[in-house]
Protein backbone atom coordinates (compact mmCIF):
# COMPACT_ATOMS: atom_id res chain seq x y z
CA UNK A 1 0.00 0.00 0.00
CA UNK A 2 1.34 3.34 -1.12
CA UNK A 3 0.42 7.29 0.06
CA UNK A 4 1.24 9.94 -1.93
CA UNK A 5 0.33 13.21 -2.43
CA UNK A 6 1.42 16.48 -3.95
CA UNK A 7 3.81 17.12 -1.36
CA UNK A 8 5.41 13.48 -0.41
CA UNK A 9 5.80 10.23 -1.16
CA UNK A 10 6.04 7.79 1.81
CA UNK A 11 6.37 4.30 2.03
CA UNK A 12 5.96 2.03 5.00
CA UNK A 13 9.24 -0.06 4.06
CA UNK A 14 11.61 2.46 4.06
CA UNK A 15 9.77 5.58 5.80
CA UNK A 16 11.19 8.45 3.62
CA UNK A 17 10.62 11.62 4.07
CA UNK A 18 11.50 13.25 0.61
CA UNK A 19 10.82 17.23 1.84
CA UNK A 20 10.87 19.47 4.57
CA UNK A 21 8.24 18.91 7.39
CA UNK A 22 8.01 22.63 7.97
CA UNK A 23 6.59 22.67 4.13
CA UNK A 24 4.43 20.03 4.71
CA UNK A 25 2.18 21.03 7.56
CA UNK A 26 -0.98 19.76 5.95
CA UNK A 27 0.33 16.44 5.11
CA UNK A 28 -1.18 14.23 7.84
CA UNK A 29 1.33 11.14 6.14
CA UNK A 30 4.21 13.18 6.94
CA UNK A 31 2.86 14.40 10.79
CA UNK A 32 2.38 10.46 11.58
CA UNK A 33 5.69 9.34 10.70
CA UNK A 34 7.54 12.48 12.23
CA UNK A 35 5.80 11.77 15.76
CA UNK A 36 7.61 8.42 15.86
CA UNK A 37 10.67 10.13 15.01
CA UNK A 38 11.41 10.06 18.68
CA UNK A 39 9.82 8.51 21.74
CA UNK A 40 10.32 8.62 25.60
CA UNK A 41 10.46 4.47 27.12
CA UNK A 42 10.36 4.08 30.95
CA UNK A 43 12.14 0.28 30.91
CA UNK A 44 11.34 -1.96 33.84
CA UNK A 45 14.23 -4.21 34.24
CA UNK A 46 13.40 -5.36 37.69
CA UNK A 47 11.31 -4.14 40.76
CA UNK A 48 14.90 -2.09 41.69
CA UNK A 49 15.74 -1.23 38.32
CA UNK A 50 14.12 0.73 36.35
CA UNK A 51 15.07 3.16 33.55
CA UNK A 52 14.12 5.65 31.30
CA UNK A 53 15.27 5.67 27.55
CA UNK A 54 15.28 7.96 24.69
CA UNK A 55 15.10 6.52 21.08
CA UNK A 56 15.88 8.74 18.44
CA UNK A 57 13.83 6.27 16.09
CA UNK A 58 11.27 3.45 16.69
CA UNK A 59 12.15 0.93 14.80
CA UNK A 60 9.71 -1.11 12.41
CA UNK A 61 9.57 -4.39 14.30
CA UNK A 62 9.18 -6.13 17.63
CA UNK A 63 12.77 -7.61 17.07
CA UNK A 64 14.04 -4.48 16.23
CA UNK A 65 12.95 -2.50 18.97
CA UNK A 66 14.15 -5.56 21.09
CA UNK A 67 17.88 -5.43 19.60
CA UNK A 68 17.98 -1.47 20.35
CA UNK A 69 17.25 -2.06 23.86
CA UNK A 70 19.44 -5.14 24.43
CA UNK A 71 22.03 -2.02 23.22
CA UNK A 72 21.12 0.34 25.55
CA UNK A 73 20.37 -1.19 28.23
CA UNK A 74 23.65 -3.91 27.99
CA UNK A 75 21.31 -7.17 27.99
CA UNK A 76 23.29 -10.52 27.69
CA UNK A 77 19.97 -12.64 28.04
CA UNK A 78 17.09 -13.70 26.16
CA UNK A 79 13.68 -11.73 26.62
CA UNK A 80 10.17 -10.64 25.88
CA UNK A 81 8.55 -7.39 26.24
CA UNK A 82 5.35 -5.93 27.45
CA UNK A 83 3.19 -2.88 27.21
CA UNK A 84 1.33 -1.18 29.23
CA UNK A 85 -2.06 -1.01 27.79
CA UNK A 86 -3.92 2.24 28.96
CA UNK A 87 -7.68 0.23 28.50
CA UNK A 88 -6.91 -2.12 30.71
CA UNK A 89 -4.28 -0.44 32.71
CA UNK A 90 -2.26 -3.41 32.89
CA UNK A 91 0.81 -4.59 30.77
CA UNK A 92 0.14 -6.95 27.76
CA UNK A 93 2.74 -8.85 25.54
CA UNK A 94 4.13 -6.38 22.67
CA UNK A 95 3.29 -8.05 19.19
CA UNK A 96 3.52 -4.46 17.00
CA UNK A 97 5.57 -1.27 17.57
CA UNK A 98 1.94 -0.01 16.72
CA UNK A 99 0.91 -0.51 19.91
CA UNK A 100 3.42 1.51 21.77
CA UNK A 101 2.28 5.34 22.13
CA UNK A 102 3.55 7.69 19.98
CA UNK A 103 5.33 9.80 22.31
CA UNK A 104 5.99 8.01 25.66
CA UNK A 105 5.70 4.20 26.56
CA UNK A 106 6.33 2.11 29.46
CA UNK A 107 7.89 -1.10 28.80
CA UNK A 108 8.38 -4.22 30.76
CA UNK A 109 11.63 -6.96 30.66
CA UNK A 110 10.93 -10.19 31.17
CA UNK A 111 14.13 -12.80 30.85
CA UNK A 112 12.98 -16.15 28.88
CA UNK A 113 13.37 -19.06 30.95
CA UNK A 114 16.41 -21.36 30.95
CA UNK A 115 15.26 -23.37 27.86
CA UNK A 116 15.40 -20.34 25.95
CA UNK A 117 18.39 -20.69 22.54
CA UNK A 118 20.97 -18.16 23.54
CA UNK A 119 23.44 -16.96 21.01
CA UNK A 120 26.40 -17.19 23.45
CA UNK A 121 28.98 -19.32 22.22
CA UNK A 122 29.23 -20.47 25.85
CA UNK A 123 26.06 -22.12 25.70
CA UNK A 124 26.34 -25.33 25.69
CA UNK A 125 24.96 -27.59 22.47
CA UNK A 126 22.68 -30.51 23.97
CA UNK A 127 22.63 -32.87 21.18
CA UNK A 128 20.67 -36.16 20.77
CA UNK A 129 22.51 -38.87 22.04
CA UNK A 130 20.17 -41.23 19.89
CA UNK A 131 21.31 -39.36 16.78
CA UNK A 132 24.40 -39.31 14.95
CA UNK A 133 25.66 -35.85 13.60
CA UNK A 134 25.66 -37.84 9.59
CA UNK A 135 21.73 -38.42 10.37
CA UNK A 136 21.02 -34.99 12.32
CA UNK A 137 22.87 -31.85 12.89
CA UNK A 138 20.35 -30.44 14.67
CA UNK A 139 21.70 -28.79 17.77
CA UNK A 140 19.43 -26.77 20.40
CA UNK A 141 21.06 -24.80 22.73
CA UNK A 142 20.83 -25.00 27.26
CA UNK A 143 20.89 -22.29 29.06
CA UNK A 144 22.79 -23.41 31.83
CA UNK A 145 25.81 -23.39 30.78
CA UNK A 146 25.73 -19.02 30.36
CA UNK A 147 24.90 -18.93 33.50
CA UNK A 148 27.84 -21.09 34.88
CA UNK A 149 30.31 -19.33 32.70
CA UNK A 150 31.69 -15.97 32.96
CA UNK A 151 30.92 -14.17 29.78
CA UNK A 152 33.16 -10.68 30.49
CA UNK A 153 36.70 -10.11 31.26
CA UNK A 154 37.78 -7.96 33.87
CA UNK A 155 35.97 -4.10 33.19
CA UNK A 156 37.73 -1.02 32.94
CA UNK A 157 35.47 0.95 35.42
CA UNK A 158 34.09 -1.69 38.30
CA UNK A 159 30.21 -1.05 38.28
CA UNK A 160 29.12 -1.38 41.96
CA UNK A 161 26.26 -3.60 42.01
CA UNK A 162 22.65 -2.15 43.66
CA UNK A 163 22.02 -3.05 47.45
CA UNK A 164 19.12 -4.36 49.25
CA UNK A 165 16.50 -1.28 49.35
CA UNK A 166 16.95 0.29 52.74
CA UNK A 167 20.77 0.24 52.38
CA UNK A 168 20.33 2.25 49.21
CA UNK A 169 17.87 4.75 50.52
CA UNK A 170 21.12 5.52 53.73
CA UNK A 171 23.18 5.49 50.99
CA UNK A 172 21.22 8.18 49.76
CA UNK A 173 20.30 10.40 52.72
CA UNK A 174 23.98 9.98 53.20
CA UNK A 175 25.22 11.23 49.65
CA UNK A 176 23.06 13.72 49.99
CA UNK A 177 24.57 15.05 53.36
CA UNK A 178 28.25 14.68 52.41
CA UNK A 179 27.53 16.96 49.64
CA UNK A 180 26.11 19.48 51.92
CA UNK A 181 28.84 19.51 54.58
CA UNK A 182 30.69 16.70 54.25
CA UNK A 183 29.79 14.58 56.86
CA UNK A 184 30.21 10.89 56.18
CA UNK A 185 28.05 8.11 57.01
CA UNK A 186 27.87 5.99 60.35
CA UNK A 187 27.06 2.45 59.22
CA UNK A 188 25.87 -0.45 61.32
CA UNK A 189 27.77 -3.87 60.99
CA UNK A 190 25.03 -5.45 58.99
CA UNK A 191 25.39 -2.63 56.56
CA UNK A 192 28.97 -2.88 56.00
CA UNK A 193 28.46 -6.78 56.23
CA UNK A 194 25.90 -6.66 53.28
CA UNK A 195 27.80 -4.37 50.90
CA UNK A 196 30.72 -6.42 51.19
CA UNK A 197 28.77 -9.73 50.03
CA UNK A 198 27.11 -7.87 47.12
CA UNK A 199 30.57 -6.52 45.69
CA UNK A 200 31.72 -9.88 46.64
CA UNK A 201 29.28 -11.51 44.33
CA UNK A 202 30.05 -8.83 42.14
CA UNK A 203 33.62 -9.76 41.79
CA UNK A 204 33.35 -13.39 41.43
CA UNK A 205 31.34 -12.93 38.13
CA UNK A 206 34.33 -11.66 36.71
CA UNK A 207 37.18 -13.67 38.77
CA UNK A 208 37.30 -15.49 41.30
CA UNK A 209 41.05 -14.75 42.26
CA UNK A 210 41.67 -11.25 42.00
CA UNK A 211 44.57 -9.28 41.82
CA UNK A 212 45.40 -6.65 44.20
CA UNK A 213 44.81 -3.81 41.75
CA UNK A 214 41.54 -5.59 40.62
CA UNK A 215 40.51 -5.28 44.50
CA UNK A 216 41.22 -1.89 44.71
CA UNK A 217 39.35 -0.27 41.49
CA UNK A 218 36.44 -2.10 43.34
CA UNK A 219 36.94 -0.24 46.42
CA UNK A 220 37.88 3.10 44.22
CA UNK A 221 34.56 2.59 42.51
CA UNK A 222 32.76 2.46 45.97
CA UNK A 223 33.79 5.59 47.24
CA UNK A 224 33.45 7.13 43.94
CA UNK A 225 29.78 6.42 43.68
CA UNK A 226 28.75 6.79 46.58
CA UNK A 227 31.50 9.30 48.76
CA UNK A 228 29.77 9.00 51.86
CA UNK A 229 31.54 5.73 52.49
CA UNK A 230 34.46 7.31 52.78
CA UNK A 231 36.96 6.54 55.56
CA UNK A 232 37.89 9.12 58.38
CA UNK A 233 41.36 10.72 58.59
CA UNK A 234 42.28 9.05 55.16
CA UNK A 235 43.26 10.78 52.44
CA UNK A 236 42.35 8.06 49.59
CA UNK A 237 39.04 7.02 51.91
CA UNK A 238 39.21 3.52 50.34
CA UNK A 239 42.14 1.94 51.70
CA UNK A 240 40.35 0.15 54.41
CA UNK A 241 37.32 -1.02 51.88
CA UNK A 242 40.51 -2.75 49.73
CA UNK A 243 41.35 -4.90 52.98
CA UNK A 244 37.94 -5.29 53.90
CA UNK A 245 36.89 -6.58 50.66
CA UNK A 246 39.92 -8.82 50.40
CA UNK A 247 39.15 -10.62 53.44
CA UNK A 248 35.52 -11.16 52.13
CA UNK A 249 36.66 -12.93 49.16
CA UNK A 250 38.72 -15.21 51.04
CA UNK A 251 35.72 -15.75 53.11
CA UNK A 252 33.49 -15.96 50.11
CA UNK A 253 35.33 -18.22 48.20
CA UNK A 254 35.55 -21.04 51.51
CA UNK A 255 31.45 -20.99 51.52
CA UNK A 256 31.77 -21.54 47.55
CA UNK A 257 34.31 -24.32 48.28
CA UNK A 258 32.27 -26.06 50.27
CA UNK A 259 28.79 -25.36 48.33
CA UNK A 260 30.85 -27.33 45.80
CA UNK A 261 32.00 -25.22 43.33
CA UNK A 262 34.49 -26.98 41.40
CA UNK A 263 36.98 -24.04 40.40
CA UNK A 264 37.38 -23.36 44.40
CA UNK A 265 37.83 -26.94 44.96
CA UNK A 266 40.44 -27.79 42.65
CA UNK A 267 42.59 -26.05 45.43
CA UNK A 268 41.23 -27.03 48.40
CA UNK A 269 43.40 -30.11 49.27
CA UNK A 270 45.66 -29.69 52.49
CA UNK A 271 49.58 -29.68 52.29
CA UNK A 272 50.99 -33.07 53.64
CA UNK A 273 48.13 -34.91 54.19
CA UNK A 274 47.23 -38.25 52.29
CA UNK A 275 48.83 -39.50 48.97
CA UNK A 276 50.60 -36.01 49.28
CA UNK A 277 52.09 -36.33 52.79
CA UNK A 278 55.62 -34.52 52.96
CA UNK A 279 54.65 -32.40 49.49
CA UNK A 280 53.57 -28.83 48.59
CA UNK A 281 49.61 -29.46 47.09
CA UNK A 282 50.22 -28.05 43.24
CA UNK A 283 48.08 -24.77 43.68
CA UNK A 284 45.86 -24.74 40.49
CA UNK A 285 43.88 -21.54 39.77
CA UNK A 286 44.05 -18.80 36.41
CA UNK A 287 47.54 -17.08 36.26
CA UNK A 288 47.01 -15.69 33.65
CA UNK A 289 43.95 -14.30 33.61
CA UNK A 290 41.79 -17.11 32.99
CA UNK A 291 38.00 -15.52 32.64
CA UNK A 292 36.46 -19.66 32.46
CA UNK A 293 39.28 -21.41 34.49
CA UNK A 294 37.96 -24.55 35.41
CA UNK A 295 33.83 -24.23 35.22
CA UNK A 296 31.07 -26.66 36.55
CA UNK A 297 29.48 -29.26 34.20
CA UNK A 298 26.42 -28.23 32.57
CA UNK A 299 23.13 -28.80 34.30
CA UNK A 300 21.77 -32.35 33.65
CA UNK A 301 24.87 -33.37 32.15
CA UNK A 302 27.48 -35.83 33.49
CA UNK A 303 30.69 -37.30 32.15
CA UNK A 304 29.11 -40.45 30.23
CA UNK A 305 26.99 -38.27 28.08
CA UNK A 306 29.84 -35.33 27.64
CA UNK A 307 32.12 -38.49 26.67
CA UNK A 308 29.67 -40.27 24.58
CA UNK A 309 29.31 -36.76 22.81
CA UNK A 310 33.68 -36.36 22.36
CA UNK A 311 33.44 -39.89 20.78
CA UNK A 312 30.90 -38.72 18.16
CA UNK A 313 32.63 -35.40 17.70
CA UNK A 314 35.99 -37.33 16.83
CA UNK A 315 34.44 -39.70 14.50
CA UNK A 316 33.16 -36.55 12.37
CA UNK A 317 36.72 -35.49 12.33
CA UNK A 318 37.82 -38.71 10.67
CA UNK A 319 35.67 -37.33 7.80
CA UNK A 320 37.09 -35.69 4.89
CA UNK A 321 34.64 -33.21 5.04
CA UNK A 322 33.36 -32.96 8.33
CA UNK A 323 30.49 -31.49 9.83
CA UNK A 324 32.04 -28.30 11.21
CA UNK A 325 28.43 -27.07 12.22
CA UNK A 326 28.27 -30.13 14.55
CA UNK A 327 32.07 -29.98 15.75
CA UNK A 328 31.77 -26.38 17.01
CA UNK A 329 28.57 -27.16 18.94
CA UNK A 330 30.24 -30.57 20.26
CA UNK A 331 33.01 -28.95 21.24
CA UNK A 332 30.90 -25.95 23.21
CA UNK A 333 29.07 -28.55 25.00
CA UNK A 334 32.25 -30.66 26.25
CA UNK A 335 34.24 -27.03 26.97
CA UNK A 336 33.88 -28.36 31.24
CA UNK A 337 34.87 -31.78 30.73
CA UNK A 338 37.93 -30.71 28.47
CA UNK A 339 39.23 -28.52 30.91
CA UNK A 340 38.64 -30.88 34.00
CA UNK A 341 40.42 -32.81 31.90
CA UNK A 342 43.56 -30.92 31.28
CA UNK A 343 43.85 -29.28 34.67
CA UNK A 344 43.13 -32.31 36.84
CA UNK A 345 45.08 -34.74 34.71
CA UNK A 346 47.40 -32.59 32.77
CA UNK A 347 47.79 -35.34 29.83
CA UNK A 348 50.89 -34.61 27.25
CA UNK A 349 49.93 -32.83 24.13
CA UNK A 350 49.97 -35.93 21.83
CA UNK A 351 47.48 -37.82 24.03
CA UNK A 352 45.00 -34.43 23.68
CA UNK A 353 45.78 -34.42 20.16
CA UNK A 354 44.32 -38.10 19.78
CA UNK A 355 41.47 -37.42 22.06
CA UNK A 356 40.17 -33.71 21.27
CA UNK A 357 41.40 -33.59 17.52
CA UNK A 358 38.94 -30.68 16.92
CA UNK A 359 40.84 -28.48 19.01
CA UNK A 360 44.71 -28.42 16.90
CA UNK A 361 42.77 -26.90 14.16
CA UNK A 362 42.99 -22.73 13.84
CA UNK A 363 38.73 -22.58 14.00
CA UNK A 364 38.87 -23.73 17.41
CA UNK A 365 41.99 -22.95 19.01
CA UNK A 366 40.15 -19.15 18.42
CA UNK A 367 36.72 -20.42 19.75
CA UNK A 368 38.48 -22.04 22.75
CA UNK A 369 40.52 -18.73 23.46
CA UNK A 370 36.89 -17.31 23.30
CA UNK A 371 35.32 -19.59 25.93
CA UNK A 372 38.14 -19.56 27.89
CA UNK A 373 38.93 -15.43 27.91
CA UNK A 374 35.99 -14.14 26.60
CA UNK A 375 38.46 -12.21 24.23
CA UNK A 376 38.98 -12.52 20.64
CA UNK A 377 42.05 -13.89 19.62
CA UNK A 378 43.41 -12.92 16.26
CA UNK A 379 41.83 -9.12 16.89
CA UNK A 380 43.56 -8.59 20.42
CA UNK A 381 46.96 -9.71 18.85
CA UNK A 382 47.14 -7.81 15.97
CA UNK A 383 45.93 -4.93 17.50
CA UNK A 384 48.29 -4.27 20.22
CA UNK A 385 51.20 -5.35 17.64
CA UNK A 386 50.20 -2.71 15.10
CA UNK A 387 50.21 -0.17 17.79
CA UNK A 388 52.82 -1.15 19.18
CA UNK A 389 55.21 -1.58 16.11
CA UNK A 390 56.02 2.07 15.47
CA UNK A 391 57.92 2.24 18.99
CA UNK A 392 59.09 -0.50 18.90
CA UNK A 393 60.52 -0.90 15.47
CA UNK A 394 62.70 2.73 16.51
CA UNK A 395 63.62 1.00 20.17
CA UNK A 396 65.38 -1.94 17.48
CA UNK A 397 67.49 0.71 15.84
CA UNK A 398 68.50 2.57 18.39
CA UNK A 399 72.35 2.07 19.43
CA UNK A 400 71.94 -0.20 22.39
CA UNK A 401 69.83 -2.63 20.00
CA UNK A 402 72.30 -2.65 16.97
CA UNK A 403 75.47 -3.58 18.73
CA UNK A 404 72.96 -7.32 19.34
CA UNK A 405 74.46 -9.14 15.78
CA UNK A 406 71.13 -10.43 15.17
CA UNK A 407 68.93 -7.83 15.98
CA UNK A 408 71.12 -6.03 13.25
CA UNK A 409 70.63 -8.84 11.20
CA UNK A 410 66.80 -8.40 11.30
CA UNK A 411 67.13 -4.42 10.26
CA UNK A 412 69.22 -4.82 7.75
CA UNK A 413 66.66 -7.60 6.24
CA UNK A 414 63.81 -5.13 7.00
CA UNK A 415 65.32 -2.41 5.06
CA UNK A 416 65.21 -4.40 2.02
CA UNK A 417 61.13 -4.73 1.70
CA UNK A 418 59.47 -2.87 4.70
CA UNK A 419 55.87 -4.41 3.95
CA UNK A 420 53.83 -4.27 6.88
CA UNK A 421 53.97 -8.00 6.88
CA UNK A 422 57.63 -7.91 7.34
CA UNK A 423 57.64 -5.33 10.12
CA UNK A 424 55.06 -7.45 12.29
CA UNK A 425 58.01 -10.09 11.69
CA UNK A 426 60.83 -8.25 12.39
CA UNK A 427 58.79 -6.85 16.17
CA UNK A 428 58.11 -10.46 16.60
CA UNK A 429 61.37 -11.96 15.85
CA UNK A 430 63.54 -8.81 17.76
CA UNK A 431 61.53 -9.10 20.66
CA UNK A 432 63.40 -11.87 22.51
CA UNK A 433 66.54 -10.03 21.81
CA UNK A 434 65.57 -6.57 23.55
CA UNK A 435 64.40 -8.63 26.73
CA UNK A 436 67.86 -10.30 27.00
CA UNK A 437 66.69 -13.56 26.00
CA UNK A 438 67.98 -16.20 23.60
CA UNK A 439 65.31 -17.28 20.71
CA UNK A 440 67.53 -20.14 19.19
CA UNK A 441 65.61 -23.20 20.02
CA UNK A 442 62.42 -21.15 19.98
CA UNK A 443 61.85 -20.07 16.08
CA UNK A 444 63.76 -21.87 13.53
CA UNK A 445 64.16 -21.70 10.00
CA UNK A 446 65.03 -24.95 7.61
CA UNK A 447 65.00 -25.88 4.16
CA UNK A 448 62.04 -28.64 3.01
CA UNK A 449 65.21 -31.17 2.56
CA UNK A 450 66.11 -31.14 6.47
CA UNK A 451 64.72 -33.53 8.45
CA UNK A 452 61.62 -32.86 10.68
CA UNK A 453 63.27 -35.13 13.44
CA UNK A 454 66.42 -33.22 13.61
CA UNK A 455 64.50 -30.13 13.32
CA UNK A 456 61.87 -30.23 16.00
CA UNK A 457 64.52 -32.53 18.76
CA UNK A 458 64.54 -30.32 21.84
CA UNK A 459 61.84 -28.06 20.74
CA UNK A 460 59.59 -28.04 23.81
CA UNK A 461 57.89 -25.14 22.31
CA UNK A 462 58.41 -23.25 18.53
CA UNK A 463 58.25 -22.51 15.34
CA UNK A 464 59.33 -23.80 12.85
CA UNK A 465 59.56 -21.98 9.31
CA UNK A 466 60.61 -24.04 5.95
CA UNK A 467 61.71 -21.53 3.18
CA UNK A 468 64.03 -21.35 0.69
CA UNK A 469 66.53 -19.08 1.73
CA UNK A 470 67.75 -20.01 5.47
CA UNK A 471 70.03 -16.98 5.52
CA UNK A 472 67.13 -14.39 5.68
CA UNK A 473 65.99 -13.90 9.42
CA UNK A 474 63.08 -12.43 7.21
CA UNK A 475 61.90 -14.85 4.74
CA UNK A 476 59.51 -12.95 2.08
CA UNK A 477 57.80 -16.24 1.20
CA UNK A 478 58.04 -19.66 3.43
CA UNK A 479 56.83 -23.08 1.80
CA UNK A 480 54.81 -24.02 5.38
CA UNK A 481 54.76 -22.87 9.03
CA UNK A 482 54.42 -24.96 11.52
CA UNK A 483 54.09 -24.71 15.66
CA UNK A 484 55.56 -27.51 17.36
CA UNK A 485 55.18 -28.34 21.15
CA UNK A 486 57.17 -31.10 23.21
CA UNK A 487 58.93 -32.20 20.32
CA UNK A 488 56.57 -33.00 17.60
CA UNK A 489 54.61 -31.04 15.19
CA UNK A 490 50.62 -30.04 16.56
CA UNK A 491 49.81 -27.82 13.17
CA UNK A 492 50.74 -27.27 9.83
CA UNK A 493 50.27 -24.96 7.51
CA UNK A 494 50.13 -21.36 9.38
CA UNK A 495 51.09 -19.51 6.32
CA UNK A 496 53.28 -16.58 7.96
CA UNK A 497 55.21 -16.14 11.76
CA UNK A 498 52.21 -13.77 12.63
CA UNK A 499 49.66 -15.92 12.38
CA UNK A 500 51.70 -19.06 13.89
CA UNK A 501 52.03 -16.96 17.04
CA UNK A 502 48.72 -16.14 17.46
CA UNK A 503 47.26 -19.54 17.35
CA UNK A 504 50.39 -20.64 19.66
CA UNK A 505 49.47 -18.22 22.14
CA UNK A 506 45.43 -20.08 21.80
CA UNK A 507 47.23 -23.35 22.24
CA UNK A 508 49.09 -22.49 25.24
CA UNK A 509 46.18 -21.09 27.28
CA UNK A 510 43.59 -23.76 25.61
CA UNK A 511 46.15 -26.64 27.04
CA UNK A 512 47.03 -24.56 30.12
CA UNK A 513 50.88 -25.17 29.16
CA UNK A 514 53.34 -22.40 30.98
CA UNK A 515 55.61 -19.90 29.19
CA UNK A 516 59.06 -21.66 28.76
CA UNK A 517 61.42 -20.47 31.31
CA UNK A 518 64.15 -18.84 28.74
CA UNK A 519 61.68 -17.16 27.13
CA UNK A 520 59.06 -15.94 30.15
CA UNK A 521 59.86 -12.29 29.57
CA UNK A 522 58.84 -12.79 25.64
CA UNK A 523 55.93 -14.25 26.53
CA UNK A 524 54.83 -11.80 29.03
CA UNK A 525 55.65 -8.97 26.54
CA UNK A 526 52.79 -11.02 24.08
CA UNK A 527 50.54 -11.25 26.69
CA UNK A 528 50.28 -8.10 28.87
CA UNK A 529 51.36 -5.41 26.70
CA UNK A 530 50.59 -6.28 23.47
CA UNK A 531 47.37 -8.60 23.78
CA UNK A 532 46.60 -6.61 26.97
CA UNK A 533 46.16 -9.33 29.34
CA UNK A 534 46.57 -8.47 32.86
CA UNK A 535 48.40 -5.25 31.74
CA UNK A 536 48.57 -3.69 35.35
CA UNK A 537 50.64 -6.39 36.71
CA UNK A 538 54.09 -6.77 35.15
CA UNK A 539 57.59 -7.68 36.35
CA UNK A 540 60.16 -5.09 36.29
CA UNK A 541 61.72 -6.07 33.24
CA UNK A 542 58.47 -6.23 31.48
CA UNK A 543 57.84 -2.67 33.22
CA UNK A 544 60.20 -0.78 32.10
CA UNK A 545 59.86 -1.78 28.31
CA UNK A 546 56.15 -0.62 28.96
CA UNK A 547 56.75 2.53 30.08
CA UNK A 548 59.49 3.18 27.12
CA UNK A 549 56.37 2.34 24.79
CA UNK A 550 54.02 4.79 26.46
CA UNK A 551 56.05 7.65 26.86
Amino acid sequence: MKWSCKFCCYTPTNQRILIKHYKLKHCHHVLKVSLHLKMLLRVIISERDIRKVTLDTVPDTVHGLKEVLRSKLQLTDCFDLQYEDKDFNDFCNLSSVTDLSKDKATLKILISPPDTVSDSSLDTAVLPVSQSPSTSTQVTSSFSQLKQSRLHTWPAVFTIPTFSYDVELRLKHGNEAYSKDGTLLKMSRDMQTEILDKLAEGVFAYKAYPDKEEIKSVAIALVEKHPCLKERGSAAGWYGWKLSLTWKMGNYRSKLRDAGCNELQVNSTKRGTGGVQGQQNKVKKPKRSETNFLPDLPAGRDQKTLEHERELMCQEMKKRSPDMSFVDASMSSTYALRRQEIIYEEPPVSEMKKRWPALFCERQISAEFNRLMTLDLSKSFYEGIDRHLPKLLCLYRSKRCMDIVEMRAIMDSLDKNASNQRKRIAVLQGLPWIMRENPSQFVKICEHTDSEEEMTRGMTLGILTVVADVTDPIPCSSSDVALVIEEAVVLRGLGDIPNAYVNMMGLLYALNINYPKNLRYTFEVIQRLLMNISADTCSSRVHSLKNTLLN
